[in-house]
């Protein structure tokens, strides 16, 4: 059901969430699998964060990069949570303009963050396999801390035109958003003020993250396979490529979904109500739930870490 109202300034608007298109009844249900990502998610990361920080031996670039990535997966997890869940257990659907920004701002500064780890992991990547003997040299605890502040740094300072942009749009249409939480496009489009320039610097934006991101991700990689067809050994080959598994995968599962909803926003006005939802939840929670999967089941060191910790605390119990 649509909402309308006369053009108001935005501190005194109200926006409305939406959960599933034309499931509204069996949102109960749709709520089961939701909670168990965001646990999934949560708990996770959350361990992934604490056998890093209290294992020793994971005191390393490659485990100080991971941490980066579950902080980030964490953050934006608890960006949305409870307006997720709000709507599916309360049918709490509203949401104040500030509210609105702040939200988005978060959400698009730890998908920022995440585009920015992953492209410091594949350097990392790059310099462990491509130049080992230098390896502890190059990324220096100082050196990570700095690639740390900057991935907050170019995520906060690309952000902040984009919110203050928004406030000096009116809304006169529909307040109805297309998401269970707040999205830049979908947020610009129901103005009805000249939005040309939200547009482009939201474009921009985009393109200059995880656009450039994804390209230096590409080029590493070229130089990564290059290194490795260098190698003489294929057993040494071989392990040198399965240190990049756990990387390219959440390349693949965070960037598929994050490409396809920018698409479908821009360009998939035809598409079914249900689509933009669906996509925008994948891209949502995927990453942050397999992540974790991901690398403690492909690293070795980390699945050690962990179950040490689970018998640690089995022990102690």
């Amino acid at each position: 059901m649509s909402v309308f109202f006369n053009n108001t300034s935005p501190p005194s608007l109200i926006f409305f969430l939406t959960g599933v298109p034309g499931l509204e009844a069996a949102h109960a249900w749709i709520s089961i699998p939701f909670c168990c990502l965001y646990i999934t998610a949560l708990s996770g990361n959350g361990i992934i964060l604490f056998v890093i920080i209290t294992e020793p031996s994971l005191h390393e670039p490659m485990y100080y990069f991971l941490s980066m990535l579950s902080s980030t997966d964490l953050g934006l997890c608890v960006s949305t949570l409870f307006t997720v869940l709000g709507i599916f257990w309360l049918n709490a659907r509203e949401i104040s303009f500030n509210a609105c920004l702040t939200q988005m701002f978060f959400i698009h500064l730890f998908t920022f963050m995440e585009s920015s780890v992953l492209l410091a992991m594949a350097f990392d990547r790059f310099v462990a396999i491509s130049n080992p003997l230098r390896y502890a040299t190059i990324l220096t605890h100082s050196r990570i801390t700095q690639i740390g502040v900057a991935i907050i740094t170019r995520g906060t300072v690309i952000l902040i035109p984009l919110v203050c942009l928004l406030k000096r749009l009116s809304f006169c249409h529909s307040r109805v958003l297309h998401h269970s939480y707040c999205f830049h496009p979908d947020v610009m489009k129901l103005s009805c003020s000249d939005t040309k320039i939200n547009s482009a610097l939201g474009l921009t934006a985009i393109i200059s993250t995880a656009g450039v991101d994804s390209i230096f991700i590409f080029l590493s990689y070229l130089l990564i396979i290059s290194s490795i067809l260098s190698i003489a050994s294929p057993k040494e080959r071989k392990k040198a490529f399965s240190t990049c598994i756990s990387h390219i995968t959440a390349v693949a599962i965070f960037y598929i979904p994050l490409i396809s909803l920018s698409f479908v926003h821009r360009f998939g006005k035809q598409a079914p109500p249900y689509m933009p939802t669906l996509i925008a939840n994948v891209y949502l929670l995927i990453p942050p739930a397999m992540n974790p999967i991901i690398y403690s089941a492909k690293t070795k060191q980390i699945r050690k870490a962990i179950l040490k910790v689970f018998h640690c605390k089995g022990v102690l119990i």
